[in-house]
């Protein structure tokens, strides 16, 4: 039973860690400041750790532990088999600081004496659940399906023992990747959702969802007929195993593929945006590049953020972003997402370090005391100085710009720094509003002392005014 995801070292949790840690997803291993440790446990007391592990903190009978390790045979010897593991177990963990405690008929692994990567799973999937970027949301996904490296306890369970002891912990792993999937095709990540969903559907067949994003996915990427395929074959698996038809949802998928559906082409445009080139950028309505920079966020007040408020999702927004507010060239563009897409990594990285310098900004063009973001602000306008021109332009202002001769993927990051300095170092800084909108907050500038709203096209008077027209292409021009 194969992983759905390729291995990638998860990002730590915030707080301090235990520093013995068990892997249950998988082979069962434990680790002690990050080195194995080969206790020297039988499979059964290694199994009777694992049940403690997976409640730990909390206590689990005798007789349920009898239950687990010998099913509906248990030996007459059971009980005192039992209370014999647990004291080997003692002796092995001690010396590592786990403690296993006897709490009235049954035992139990006190908490914060170690860690599992079961619980970490369940943490990262709650902190999906919580942040409202879909960035974020998707590398806890990927953190969270990366710690599966097998079937649960894979060398010390059995099947049916697996499913009695981890059946929500196997239908929340389903369940991730299936929100993952759909979380990557909202981005137009087609690719990756066809690479991450094709162990998983190989394994679960008759998973709907996991087959419905799959065929999505491949339609998206010219593969029509192969996403033909792959639903007559779940609908022959589903008549076979289960007697039952393809479900209603699965069903409209296939025939909107059938004939073609051109709204099945992409994933939907976020409201009060421009296409560019092959990407969406929310209408320019600040009037300096530094404040639309932070408009690529709409809803900044907002909890829950509002659905498609990030406009920027990929690295090559942020790009085509600078080079349509003529912060870098075309050219430079056209470069920098080439090397992006080389090193992915490295541009999730840029992405990740853009959208917190994007929260400094706003919170230092709103509030002016506040200190904290001045000097991250600051930082970042130092390091864009050191691979910057100061040239003069057609219209005869001098200016600082990113070097033609500079490279690397930190320029369209360093490109929106020099702006905002320019703008921190002007007088229009003091005309800066916030839309009073409770679903906008985008930031504009008011020479006039008179203007209200960012808008009156995007937000109006707020919650009562109409909402616009749809996406606009490039070259039309927003109210």
């Amino acid at each position: 039973m194969p992983p759905y995801t390729a291995h990638r070292t998860p990002r730590p949790l915030l707080g301090s860690r235990p520093t013995m840690e068990f892997q249950l997803l998988g082979p069962f291993t434990a680790r002690h400041d990050g080195r194995p440790v080969p206790l020297a446990l039988r499979r059964q007391e290694r199994c009777l750790l694992a049940v403690l592990l997976l409640e730990a903190g909390h206590a689990v009978t005798t007789e349920r532990l009898i239950d687990l390790l010998w099913d509906t045979r248990p030996p007459a010897s059971a009980r005192a088999t039992v209370h014999t593991y647990v004291g080997r177990l003692r002796a092995a963990l001690g010396p590592y600081g786990v403690r296993v405690s006897t709490r009235h008929d049954g035992y139990a692994v006190e908490p914060g004496t170690c860690t599992t990567d079961a619980r970490r799973f369940t943490e990262l999937a709650s902190a999906a659940a919580a942040t409202g970027d879909p960035a974020e949301r998707i590398r806890h996904y990927d953190d969270a399906l990366s710690l599966w490296t097998g079937p649960l306890l894979a060398d010390v369970a059995d099947d049916r023992l697996r499913s009695r002891l981890g059946g929500e912990l196997t239908g929340l792993r389903l369940s991730l990747t299936e929100h993952r999937a759909q979380a990557r095709l909202d981005m137009g990540e087609d690719e990756r959702v066809i690479a991450d969903l094709t162990p998983a559907v190989a394994e679960h067949p008759t998973r709907e969802a996991l087959v419905a994003a799959q065929m999505t996915a491949l339609y998206r990427t010219g593969r029509q007929a192969e996403a033909l395929r792959l639903y007559e074959r779940t609908r022959r698996l589903l008549a076979a195993e289960l007697a039952v038809e393809p479900g209603r949802e699965l069903h409209t998928l296939h025939e909107r593929i059938l004939r073609g559906d051109p709204r099945l082409d992409r994933p939907p445009g976020p409201v009060h945006a421009v296409r560019v080139d092959d990407q969406w950028l929310p209408w320019s309505t600040g009037g300096h590049p530094a404040l639309e920079f932070c408009n690529t966020y709409a809803g900044w007040g907002t909890q829950p953020p509002l659905p498609g408020s990030e406009w920027l999702r990929h690295y090559a927004t942020l790009a085509v972003w600078a080079g349509h507010q003529d912060l870098m060239a075309p050219g430079q563009v056209t470069r920098l997402r080439d090397q992006a897409a080389g090193r992915p990594d490295d541009a999730t990285a840029v992405l990740d370090d853009a959208r917190r310098f994007r929260t400094d900004l706003y919170a230092c063009l709103t509030d002016p005391q506040n200190g904290h973001a001045f000097r991250a602000v600051a930082t970042h306008v130092q390091d864009a100085i050191r691979s910057s021109s100061f040239i003069r332009g057609e219209d005869g202002l001098a200016r600082w710009q990113p070097s033609p001769s500079a490279s690397g993927l930190r320029l369209p990051l360093h490109a929106v720094a020099l702006a905002a300095a320019e703008l921190l170092a002007d007088p229009r800084r003091l005309t800066v509003r916030a839309c009073p909108s409770p679903h906008c907050a985008w930031l504009f500038l008011d020479t006039s002392g008179r203007r209200r709203w960012c808008s009156l096209g995007t937000c109006g008077a707020g919650r009562n005014t109409p909402a616009p027209a749809g996406p606009r292409e490039a070259g039309t021009t927003a109210p």
